[in-house]
C-alpha cells in the first residue's frame, strides 16, 4: 500500500518548492493531483517518481 503524503513532503523529497509543484500541474508536465475529504493534495509513490523525473529532466537541460 503506498504512503500518501502532502504536497510539502512530496517537495521536500524531490527538492522542490510547492508551489513549482502546482505550477507543473497547472500546465500539465504532471497529472492532476488526487484530493483527500478536505480538499488538499495528496500524492502516493508513483506521482513522486513522476515528479522526480521532470526534476531531472530539468536539471539535465
Amino acid at each position: 500500500m503506498d504512503k500518501k503524503m502532502t504536497i510539502t513532503e512530496v517537495a521536500d523529497i524531490v527538492g522542490v518548492t510547492p508551489k513549482t509543484i502546482m505550477r507543473w500541474e497547472k500546465v500539465g508536465k504532471v497529472r492532476r493531483a488526487k484530493r483527500d475529504f478536505r480538499g488538499w493534495r495528496i500524492y502516493d509513490d508513483e506521482d513522486v517518481s513522476q515528479i522526480r523525473e521532470i526534476r531531472e529532466a530539468i536539471v539535465e537541460v
